[in-house]
């Protein structure tokens, strides 16, 4: 099966859907002998040869400040769309509603693949953040979800994810199609975990809590401070580590600070944020080092990041009926709290008690939540090849057409007849080029050929000249001789 691959964002920006892109390519080809290309707006110097797969970076515009980072493609450049159509996808997976579902529908119409999407977070919350007067960004929003309602095939990360999407007024069916991770199952080693952790007053015994992901307030995350100052002022040490970078990271430092968790003199931090860490074996060991894991983010629509921590035998702290807690069972194989600080506070000062316990829904979360990229990628390709007989037999439902449906199709058209002319137009230079070069071959024998005669006839006249001398001298003897012998 050959597979096209879409995303507005790919190294050097690393994100959870970048994430998932990386392992859906890497166990696409690995384990099932699929082809995959990937196209991506380009970022400055990234080097997109790197990778075992073609990588179609395409124009992009720098919008870093308004979006966090990322930049915006523009999913018009022909000669991307050109590229990405020669690949001649058998299925076309689009993971960002924006240019990337866009340069998607022009890759339908040209190539006649079905189109799946794959809705991964709450984007309405990223262009409210992004354009600050408010129609705009709801026309912004119904834009978004009629490109989504345009594709073929509607999955989405979680349950709470789709009902999300719907709340934002799609009117289509989606498919529960979740995500793996690519820890091994198992704690990391002991030697790994000191590499983690050096440099960092991480005393043995005492409690550590942990918090992996983007620095964004509208993720929950002064609810962990105020937590963490409860626990405080109840005089009971821990370390809250916080792995990740975003935004938000100052004012979080800032009011830490304040509650007297970090930079005090004479006092140690008991909050920690590390920056980045993009290795993923350090992602392990901090995992494996962390007595618990804390995400009481409402806005994620899969978590990924409690799936990862599972793998290393760590249990989450989750807030009740988020996405996140899908799936997980109060006291078996996870928390469940309330959304305050109280109920965080209350389940860590228990925890903190009987680590023991902890310990033990950590396991029962690697047993029975954890999910491999492999099994996840292995429920994607048996949903391909589901959408391709579906297609085959004419059963994949009508879209109704809408101002930007017959847009997208007169792009792709045009830029499909563009591409016919300059095929054709290479080929009549092609042509040209061999008549020309053989026309010169045939001029320069010919002027070989009469440069040899020209030769011949030169060495001829010559020789003649010669011998019309000698007949000259023979005549004027014969001449000189008559006079004397008249009788000759």
């Amino acid at each position: 099966m050959k597979i096209c691959l879409l995303n507005d964002s790919f190294p050097p920006v690393i994100d959870g859907t970048v994430n998932v892109l990386l392992n859906y390519a890497k166990y696409m080809r690995e384990d099932f002998g699929a082809e995959v290309e990937i196209g991506t707006p380009r970022y400055p110097d990234a080097d997109y040869t790197q990778y075992p797969y073609p990588v179609i970076p395409y124009q992009s515009f720098g919008t870093d400040r308004v979006t966090n980072g990322y930049r915006t493609g523009n999913p018009f450049v022909e000669k991307a769309v050109a590229r990405l159509a020669e690949f001649q996808p058998d299925v076309i997976h689009s993971h960002c509603p924006a240019s990337a579902t866009i340069i998607a529908r022009i890759l339908r119409e040209q190539t006649d693949a079905p189109l799946i999407y794959t809705y991964h977070t709450k984007y309405d919350i990223d262009i409210r953040r992004a354009v600050k007067v408010k129609p705009i960004a709801n026309e912004g929003i119904k834009a978004m979800v009629r490109n989504i309602e345009a594709c073929d095939d509607i999955w989405v990360v979680s349950r709470g994810a789709g009902e999300s999407l719907k709340a934002l007024g799609f009117s289509g069916d989606y498919t529960v199609m979740g995500n793996g991770v690519d820890f091994a199952k198992g704690r990391a080693s002991e030697e790994l975990i000191e590499k983690a952790a050096a440099g960092y007053d991480l005393p043995e015994g005492v409690p550590l809590f942990l918090y992996v992901g983007r620095l964004m307030t509208y993720k929950n995350l002064p609810i962990i401070l105020d937590a963490m100052k409860i626990l405080d002022e109840d005089n009971i040490d821990f370390r809250m580590v916080f792995v990740g970078k975003g935004p938000d990271r100052e004012l979080l430092e800032e009011k830490a600070r304040e509650y007297g968790l970090m930079g005090k003199e004479g006092k140690r931090d008991k909050c920690i944020f590390t920056g980045p860490v993009y290795d993923r074996d350090m992602l392990r060991a901090w995992n494996t080092r962390a007595d618990v894991f804390v995400f009481p983010s409402t806005f994620d629509t899969s978590g990924l990041v409690v799936r990862e921590a599972a793998a290393c035998g760590l249990a989450s702290v989750l807030i009740r009926d988020s996405c996140a807690a899908e799936g997980v069972t109060d006291d078996r194989n996870g928390f469940i709290i309330e959304e305050s600080a109280e109920a965080m506070a209350q389940v860590l000062k228990r925890l903190t008690e009987d680590l023991s316990h902890a310990r033990q829904v950590g396991q029962h979360a690697m047993d029975e939540i954890y999910q491999s990229w492999k099994d996840c990628v292995g429920q994607a390709m048996d949903r391909y090849g589901f959408i391709l007989e579906e297609k085959r037999a004419g059963r994949l439902p009508l879209k109704q057409k809408n101002t930007l449906d017959y847009l997208v199709s007169m792009t792709a058209k045009g830029m499909e007849e563009h591409e016919k002319i300059r095929r054709f137009g290479n080929e009549v230079f092609a042509d040209f080029r061999e008549t020309a070069v053989g026309m010169m071959e045939n001029i320069q024998e010919a002027e070989d050929k009469t440069e040899q005669f020209f030769d011949g006839l030169t060495g001829t006249i010559r020789k003649e000249i010669g011998k019309h001398g000698k007949i000259q001298d023979l005549y004027h003897t014969l001449r000189e001789s008559r006079k004397k012998n008249a009788d000759i």
